[in-house]
């Protein structure tokens, strides 16, 4: 074994390194921490460790809810995050065919037009997981006209479940690039680059008229593909600005379910994602393949 850096060789005599060390002490005094600074430190390190399990423990959609709970969370209108909680925690217990989930299903049905766009892509997700339910068919197809391309595309994923291939449209949708359009004229002061990845909601670009600033903000997570117009460019309302294809994980579950209800029709949407191209995951890629090949499949059986 290597010994230590600076370690005292075997030759190294007891006297020396002890005199050493007691020059050492005698030129290094110590002064003693008070009372308040060590509270001080240990106050610090105690809010640095609790602060951010505390932020995680609050939005974490994983922590076992009461029943109480739910109901609470539910109707929590000032923290919309708490009733994404209490939704996620439904669909679990859907999920595994909890009877007790039953009581609540009046409150899903509720929340399919509540303001909050998060709260109404979670519902969407939950209310398929119960196609027996009363309600939620009729809920989830009024949904396919929501004014956010994720709740319509979420809403049309859980209808497949059901056996309902109304929402087919707002599928084939989640694979297309979204296009980023100016809602009013003005001077673009600041885009994002080509290639970079954002989350839904995430900023691309901003837009100044006169003294008003207005964030262009991204309907879906993904990735920027285009950015049509450079700052300190004047654009009219309408203008392209840029385009964010979607990320990987909506682009695969639009194509489970066109697996089930995909048309010959849907194929140019479908085959960009079986290409051997290095942005295009190999779980896309091979559920595209899949998917192609059940469409013909059907095509063939139901000319």
């Amino acid at each position: 074994m290597a010994s230590p850096p600076f370690a005292p060789k075997a030759s190294d005599s007891p006297e020396i390194i002890a005199e050493g060390s007691a020059t050492k002490a005698a030129s290094s005094p110590h002064h003693k921490m008070s009372a308040r600074s060590r509270f001080l430190i240990f106050l610090t390190a105690w809010l640095i460790v609790l602060m951010p399990f505390l932020f995680w423990w609050n939005t974490w959609f994983g922590r076992r809810l009461t029943d109480q709970q739910v109901t609470e969370f539910l109707n929590d209108e000032k923290h919309p995050r708490h009733i994404q909680h209490a939704l996620v925690q439904l669909g679990e217990r859907m999920g595994r065919r909890d009877p007790a989930a039953a009581r609540w299903y009046p409150e899903l049905i509720r929340l399919s037009s509540h303001r909050v766009e998060e709260v109404r892509n979670t519902d969407a997700w939950v209310m398929g997981q119960d196609t027996s339910a009363s309600g939620f068919h009729d809920s989830l197809l009024k949904m396919l006209d929501d004014p956010s391309p994720v709740v319509r595309g979420n809403a049309a994923l859980s209808l497949v479940r059901f056996g309902d291939s109304s929402g087919r449209a707002q599928i084939v949708a989640l694979m297309q690039p979204e296009k980023i359009i100016a809602p009013s004229s003005g001077t673009v002061t600041d885009t994002d680059k080509i290639g970079t990845a954002i989350h839904q909601g995430g900023l691309v670009a901003k837009l100044q008229n006169g003294q008003q600033t207005t964030e262009l903000r991204s309907p879906i997570g993904g990735r920027i593909r285009t950015v049509s117009v450079a700052p300190g460019t004047s654009v009219a309302a309408g203008t392209e600005i840029a385009t964010v294809d979607p990320g990987d994980e909506q682009v695969w579950e639009a194509l489970r379910a066109l697996y089930l209800i995909g048309q010959v029709e849907d194929l140019p949407a479908i085959r960009p994602y079986a290409r051997e191209l290095p942005e295009i995951s190999g779980r896309v890629r091979q559920q595209a393949t899949l998917t192609e090949k059940a469409i013909h499949d059907r095509a063939a059986t139901h000319p």
